[in-house]
């Protein structure tokens, strides 16, 4: 195992993508209601998920899944109200949450085949995510839950990433330091802040996009791939 004793992974687009059918089932309900499109851009997410937290609703931020749920529930309401959806709103709005669209991921071809040879190699598994409670509910659906002991989520934590707290929080779960631990994210400024932790961190670039350099990897084999070279 060498100087390592624990891998971290970011989730969304590191360990898992979103569910296409799931994300088409969606837009189509939403189409038939408004006759208009549902701006899917993560910057529109955003903007709607701060108008929640804005607006003094209840459970901003939410501790537990129930308020995860009621949350985005409000989410929903105010797409409904930016495309001029007016009947059964709360209905249709229960309808998408219960549905957890936003539980629905796909892991990525190569994911459970690194997961497994690190499991099996002896190493600690943690997921360090900027998510909802909803976190581990999301990796048993998808089939990943059993090969983690430590699941750190920013609603829980209260921190995002590169927030030191956050990873510092990962760090404890799983009784280890930073130096001893691997990391990974498709986001850069996260990994360069669990770099600057001592972490050995490495960018995830699916999409061949950013400037290589020897913290780059294109997909998750080239972790494996960097630990069995670093084992020699």
């Amino acid at each position: 195992m060498g100087k390592y004793k624990a891998v971290f992974f970011d989730r969304d687009g590191t360990l898992v993508r979103g569910d296409p059918e799931w994300t088409a089932f969606r837009n189509n309900c939403i189409k038939e209601w408004s006759g208009k499109n549902l701006n899917n851009s993560y910057d529109y997410f955003m903007e709607v998920f701060n108008r929640v937290l804005k607006g003094n609703f209840p459970f901003a931020p939410y501790h537990t899944v129930e308020e995860e749920m009621a949350f985005f529930k409000q989410w929903y309401l105010y797409v409904f109200d930016d495309l001029g959806i007016t009947e059964k709103r709360s209905e249709r709005a229960d309808m998408l949450v219960e549905k957890l669209w936003y539980l629905k991921k796909l892991p990525y071809p190569e994911t459970a085949e690194v997961l497994e040879y690190f499991k099996f190699k002896g190493y600690k598994l943690g997921v360090i995510s900027d998510s909802a409670p909803s976190l581990e509910m999301t990796l048993l659906d998808c089939g990943l839950h059993k090969y983690f002991t430590s699941f750190t989520a920013s609603s829980l934590v209260g921190a995002e990433k590169p927030d030191p707290i956050i990873f510092n929080a990962a760090l404890e779960a799983q009784g280890v330091t930073a130096e001893e631990s691997l990391y990974v994210d498709d986001y850069r400024p996260e990994a360069e802040g669990a770099r600057k932790l001592g972490f050995t961190s490495f960018l995830l670039d699916r999409q061949g996009i950013e400037p290589e350099d020897q913290w780059t990897i294109g997909n998750l084999r080239e972790l494996v791939n960097f630990v069995e070279r670093n084992r020699r």
